[in-house]
């Protein structure tokens, strides 16, 4: 019976996590897509041993990152001109 009561506390909180982590309108969500986002840029998951790779994919992402803002702000320069 205790294993019971266990397993259901246990899944509980689990849902109540998931909820939590995936709720649009919680902080939780925005911080952690802020951190995400900041980690992918800041090349957090390439090997730190290899020099070349990590500093490379740390240029590559910024430079990518611009280059979207960039275009960004062209299209909507662009569609509020027309």
């Amino acid at each position: 019976m205790a294993g019971r009561q266990d397993s259901d506390d246990e899944s509980r909180r689990i849902i109540e996590r998931v909820a939590r982590e995936t709720d649009p309108g919680g902080t939780s969500f925005t911080s952690g897509a802020a951190k995400g986002a900041r980690d992918h840029v800041a090349a957090v998951d390439a090997d730190r041993s290899d020099p070349i790779e990590y500093w490379g994919t740390r240029i590559g992402r910024a430079l990518g990152l611009f280059i979207a803002i960039g275009l960004l702000i062209w299209l909507v320069l662009f569609i509020t001109q027309s």
